[in-house]
């Protein structure tokens, strides 16, 4: 399904794998020593920005409901990803979490995994959000989470690089292949990115070139091993003529050093990657989604909520946990402490105390109004996500680059896997 139409409305509506860090969000001082509380739990990832400004923002929430007290766990996405997996097969997960877009087909494919959130409607305010938005996190018309903003991978150009070769931002994958040519005798790569980022990077390019989509409307595989190896060949190209690094080698620290010219990255991690090259005084933009041509734009491109909130059906605390779900999504308090950095807000009311504060400025502010603008988005489904697929990708375009295999055979082998994942 095309998503333009729904950024355009919001533009206009302005296991044990790593431990948890475990806490209290309290702020003990405002509790009353006598006072009854319940106490429901609260997990997320994130670095350490975010867990300062939500750990502030649930102290915010216990002093308006200071008969709740809510128990914080957090970590980076590695181990909270390990972590949630044994407590979502266990029972054992959080009253209130952020999830992934994909956890929805992969804990609750009929709708049942989480809680409904439309039974809570007397607490949650569910008229924030548009249809468009609730839709992404329904399963089996059920509702399971609320998106927090959009997502979508992100070409991010350091303008100050091409700059100082005369050259302009890239458009098109011609552009990457020229900026090449004259940055490779410093060393400097004219784009970059991780492992996922590449493969949805190159996949764009596949649908461009054979006007194909990856999948059919009905979730089938639409790919054949002839449009697999478009992506091969272009991968390996890129990295003999010095376009983009070998992603084993992807070093994000070679943003701040301008080793890299440009990166792929979710909206959601802008400042992530780019802040310190930002610090450093250099000009950094979301540039047009690469195409063969820049009025195909967008085209091969893919959005998804960046992260949703839900519930946990096994919760024992419903309302509770249900305030605290809405304060996270609407109020004023987490809106002005979340700010962008997550990626525009997509609840209106959260959407408007930015606007009303200013807020709606930066690299990931700017990044969301590129994705917005862009029309010929589609929504990613969580195939394209899926890591077992993506780890292939890589293992056969290297096979293919140190001339282990043909790119037809790779490229073959990659779409048994493909086909086998989608059966």
């Amino acid at each position: 399904m095309k998503i333009s139409k729904l950024f355009s409305s919001l533009l206009m509506t302005s296991v044990c794998v790593l431990f948890l860090t475990s806490t209290s969000c309290s702020n003990e001082s405002v509790i009353q020593p006598q006072q009854e509380q319940t106490e429901i739990t609260l997990s997320w990832w994130g670095n350490d920005t975010r867990n300062e400004y939500t750990i502030q923002a649930v102290q915010e929430f216990e002093k308006l409901y200071p008969d709740i007290k809510v128990k914080c766990n957090y970590s980076e996405w590695s181990g909270y990803e390990a972590r949630s997996r044994i407590q979502m097969i266990s029972a054992t997960e959080a009253d209130v979490m952020q999830i992934n877009f994909s956890w929805l087909s992969e804990y609750s494919s009929d709708g049942t995994g989480y809680y409904n959130l439309e039974s809570l409607s007397e607490i949650i305010d569910l008229s924030a959000f548009s249809e468009d938005i609730l839709r992404y996190g329904r399963k089996n018309n059920i509702l399971n989470g609320v998106a927090i903003a959009m997502n979508c991978e992100t070409v991010y150009i350091n303008q100050s690089i091409y700059e100082r070769y005369s050259l302009p931002v890239p458009e098109t994958w011609d552009d990457l292949f020229h900026a090449a040519e004259i940055m490779k005798k410093d060393g400097i790569y004219p784009m970059s990115g991780a492992a996922k980022a590449i493969w949805l990077y190159l996949t764009a390019y596949a649908e461009q070139v054979s006007g194909k989509t990856i999948l059919s409307e009905n979730a089938e595989l639409n790919f054949t091993p002839e449009e697999f190896k478009i992506m091969l060949e272009l991968y390996v190209r890129m990295i003999q003529e010095h376009v983009i690094p070998q992603v084993e080698y992807y070093e994000r620290m070679n943003l701040d050093t301008g080793i890299y010219a440009g990166t792929i990255a979710w909206v959601s991690d802008a400042m992530n990657y780019l802040g310190s090259a930002i610090r450093n005084g250099d000009t950094v933009i979301p540039a047009d989604y690469t195409a063969l041509t820049p009025e195909q734009s967008g085209t091969g491109w893919y959005a998804k909520p960046a992260t949703l909130y839900a519930m946990s059906v096994n919760t024992e605390h419903p309302q509770e946990s249900a305030l605290l779900l809405n304060f996270l999504l609407n109020s004023q308090q987490m809106a002005t402490l979340q700010g962008v950095e997550k990626g525009i807000p997509v609840s209106n009311t959260a959407r408007e105390f930015l606007e009303s504060e200013n807020m709606l400025t930066g690299l990931q502010y700017d990044a969301s109004l590129k994705m917005e603008s862009t029309e010929g988005l589609s929504e990613m489904q969580p195939f394209l996500e899926n890591a077992t697929l993506i780890d292939e990708f890589i293992a056969c375009c290297n096979d293919v680059l140190y001339h282990k295999k043909t790119s037809e055979a790779s490229a073959q082998k990659l779409y048994e896997m493909a086909l086998s994942l989608i059966e």
